[in-house]
């Protein structure tokens, strides 16, 4: 167990609120490192994917950085901004 894991279980068997709230916090920060994995991949800067989604890029750094609430459709955009498809599971 890593360092990261064992101080979130601690965090977690210490803190009722955190637990609460972590498995949702962490799916939406991982949703933000892909998106931002993704783009870099594409070999695309922020500003790039904002001139081709018609925003600016303070936005695109905001979907990275907070997609705790990023509605579908902007994913479908993103996707496609970068050159792929969203595709989505249930497990």
């Amino acid at each position: 167990m890593s360092e990261l894991q064992a101080y979130i279980k601690r965090r977690k068997a210490n803190d009722p609120e955190f637990a609460e709230g972590f498995e949702e916090g962490y799916e939406a920060f991982k949703i933000g490192v892909l998106l931002k994995q993704e783009r870099e991949a594409a070999g695309l800067t922020q500003e790039e994917v904002a001139r081709r989604l018609g925003t600016k890029k303070s936005a695109i750094s905001r979907i990275e950085n907070h997609a705790e609430d990023i509605k579908l459709s902007t994913l479908e955009k993103f996707a496609g901004a970068i050159g792929k498809n969203l595709v989505i599971e249930i497990r």
